[in-house]
């Protein structure tokens, strides 16, 4: 007709391109809040330890609530956005995450923030995985690799924003403000979406087993709970812990195998892609979020670093991240996700390996070149990863592999913010008496220092009042010692933990799409 003219003569898109940039954008600014809260805290945990007399397990708990809060709910989210549609449940979940997010900017006490940090978990439980699903169902096969890895980068560039954004806003504001950040991101997010993407439902999905959810969620709890509290309860305890996850687990399979409507089908993981994936999601994330934990502890705490300068100092990490996550997804397009992961744990591998090199006062032309490794490995994973798990998932499904991607993350997380920062403790409680005799302190102020375990879990050194500056030299030097030593432990780990995953990653097929890939069908 005379006069109409169309949207790709003014503006050289068509409305289903616009459509798919703009869905992006959405599940971009989404995945950018729950990747910022990963990383930023890491930058405020000394601040909050001080503003709030947190101890070293309230540090863990501060991330590690939100974390687990994560992962035990992630599925749940996934299940519940393909039975009452992916858009709707990532609405909700942004608009709780942000109000979560205020809630822990006015928090007045640690126990405060830790549970509006498990709110914020809970939030991105729905949010976070229905991402996943609305690209599924928004792009087509042919350039789905591309938006998980635009989706990639998003997170790469937001976890590369944390330390920066976290350093200056802790330094110049306050470590409130790093959550209050969130507000105007979730309102965007929220505003994007409602306009522009898609609902999209999986077909069947009006079933949910309730009972198995609930078998999952306690089991993640209990396995979590356990590690978290291991160095003041006992390795008994411990133990007892883990086998009470294992039996829940166990159970959890045996309900999924019998119930008419699981919410996870065992058979997905007949895709050797998908089930070498999320382990690899699991494993590497463990070594990003404990190096995450005991770097910001080590730069802040040993080396004396201000919140703003540690954010400088890990810009090599994050921005190599940045870089990774393309990379691995135009890596993953060509050659399919094995040897992407294989390269990346590699990568990680080396990086720890450096890492262990490290004493408390080598300088930071020693600790960066590590960092990039970390950075550059860590973004192959994430997107190999990703793709190996929801690339190869049937379509009607795309809720719930989003739902065990970000789980295998999340999950991965609390296992590395927990393992490494339980062991640093455990070893720095087992040395620094020895250090502190070596240096020739005398027992009645070992004795005082002792009292204060968990400064020096932090790397802090325990002073005293009335200590001649020998004394604080030799207090400082003890518990220093005693810190790395606890950090090279944590960085051996690492290294068997990676080069372990890349063996693995060669079981992955070479070449992958095992799963039909047409978008699921909207509405």
């Amino acid at each position: 007709m005379e006069g109409r003219v169309s949207v790709v003569e003014t503006t050289g898109i068509s409305p289903s391109r616009r459509k798919q940039r703009m869905t992006l954008a959405a599940v971009a600014l989404g995945v950018v809040m729950v990747s910022l809260d990963g990383t930023v805290v890491h930058i405020a945990n000394p601040t909050i330890a001080r503003d709030l007399g947190s101890s070293m397990t309230g540090l863990q708990w501060v991330t590690n609530g939100y974390l687990l809060a994560l992962a035990v709910t992630l599925i749940v989210g996934g299940k519940l956005g393909d039975r009452f549609g992916r858009r709707r449940l990532f609405v909700i979940g942004v608009a709780g995450f942000a109000l979560a997010s205020l809630g822990c900017g006015l928090s007045p006490s640690t126990p405060a923030l830790i549970t509006f940090r498990v709110l914020q978990g809970l939030a991105g439980a729905f949010l976070v995985p229905n991402t996943l699903a609305i690209l599924r169902s928004t792009f087509p096969s042919s350039e789905l690799n591309r938006a998980i890895g635009m989706w990639g980068a998003a997170s790469a560039f937001a976890a590369a924003a944390g330390p920066i954004v976290g350093g200056l806003l802790v330094e110049y504001l306050s470590w409130q403000a790093i959550f209050v950040l969130n507000v105007p991101i979730g309102l965007a997010a929220a505003a994007l979406a409602v306009r522009w993407a898609g609902e999209s439902h999986a077909p069947g999905a009006d079933r949910f087993d309730i009972v198995g959810a609930a078998v999952l969620a306690g089991a993640l709890f209990v396995l979590v709970w356990a590690l978290t509290s291991a160095p003041g309860r006992g390795w008994q305890h411990w133990a007892a812990g883990v086998a009470a996850a294992l039996v829940l687990l166990a159970g959890f399979v045996i309900r999924q195998r019998r119930c008419s409507a699981p919410i996870v089908p065992l058979s997905l993981f007949r895709s050797r892609a998908l089930s070498v994936g999320v382990v690899l999601l699991v494993t590497g994330n463990v070594a990003l979020y404990g190096v995450l934990f005991s770097i910001g502890l080590y730069m802040q705490n040993v080396h004396g670093y201000t919140p703003l300068e540690t954010g400088v100092r890990l810009l090599p990490l994050m921005a190599m991240f940045m870089v990774g996550s393309p990379l691995g997804g135009r890596l993953t397009g060509r050659l399919g996700s094995r040897w992407p992961l294989a390269l990346g744990m590699a990568l990680l591998a080396a990086s720890f390996l450096g890492l262990v090199g490290l004493s408390a006062d080598s300088p930071y032309g020693r600790q960066w070149p590590w960092l990039v490794l970390l950075g550059l490995g860590m973004g192959m994973v994430v997107v190999a990863g990703t793709d190996a798990v929801v690339g190869t998932a049937p379509v009607q499904h795309s809720g719930v592999a989003g739902g065990l991607q970000t789980t295998a993350n999340q999950l991965g997380g609390v296992l590395g913010t927990t393992v490494f920062g339980m062991v640093i403790a455990t070893i720095v409680a087992r040395t620094l008496p020895a250090e502190l005799h070596g240096a020739g302190v005398p027992d009645a102020v070992t004795e005082q220092v002792l009292t204060r375990m968990g400064q020096a879990e932090q790397g802090i050194a325990p002073l005293g009042a009335q200590l001649d500056d020998l004394a604080v030299a030799a207090i400082t030097g003890a518990t220093q010692r005693a810190f790395m030593s606890g950090m090279h432990t944590v960085m051996w780990i690492g290294a068997g933990i990676a080069l372990l995953s890349a063996l693995l990653a060669l079981l992955i097929p070479g070449r992958r799409r095992e799963a039909g890939s047409r978008p699921a069908t909207a509405g």
